[in-house]
């Protein structure tokens, strides 16, 4: 269970000002708060994070235990890495307002996205990747909707880049400590 905790919080934090969330939030705002928006979106969520569970898990179970430590370690320095990086989203010329494309586009999204290294890393460490899996999704969930809900007050509203620099330095912190305990120079 503690695996569903850490990734819903991990992941609802850790996805506020991402690519996903500023896209839903700006096709929310020109859409009129589409209510299939926020399905697709939904819906999305619950494909990574299952993806990236079951990707953690495989990946756990051919490593040894200090390589299982390690890997995790490495994820958490992905997701470190990609919450410092400038977040530039331009928005999408969308004439159609297809759900399809923007199912493809958000999956994109998602997939490389430091919330979902933490969904990996999660199932990896735990050993329970259903839950990691259903924290992270729900997290995701919340993300999105909080997007969709805020629309083009998103950005205005919360201090999006210096929640997501304060997050990667956190969760680089704790990268490197389970890295050296990988390594056994810490406890």
């Amino acid at each position: 269970m503690p695996a569903f905790f850490l990734a819903l919080v991990a992941v609802a934090l850790t996805s506020f000002g991402g690519r996903d969330q500023l896209l839903m939030a700006d096709l929310s705002a020109r859409q009129g708060g589409r209510l299939g928006l926020l399905v697709v979106g939904c819906i999305i969520a619950v494909i990574t994070a299952a993806a990236m569970a079951l990707s953690g898990q495989y990946i756990a179970s051919i490593l040894p235990s200090a390589g299982k430590t390690m890997l995790v370690a490495f994820a958490l320095f992905a997701a470190a890495f990609e919450l410092a990086w400038p977040v530039k989203v331009k928005p999408p010329k969308e004439p159609t307002y297809s759900l399809g494309a923007t199912a493809i586009v958000m999956l994109a999204r998602q997939l490389g996205d430091g919330s979902r290294f933490l969904i990996f890393a999660f199932a990896a460490s735990t050993g329970t990747p259903w839950f990691a899996a259903a924290g992270g999704a729900l997290g995701g969930m919340i993300a999105i909707a909080a997007g969709w809900t805020m629309a083009e007050d998103l950005p205005v509203i919360l201090p999006l880049k210096l929640i997501r620099r304060v997050l990667a330095a956190i969760i680089l912190i704790v990268g490197i400590y389970v890295g050296l305990s990988a390594r056994g120079i810490v406890g």
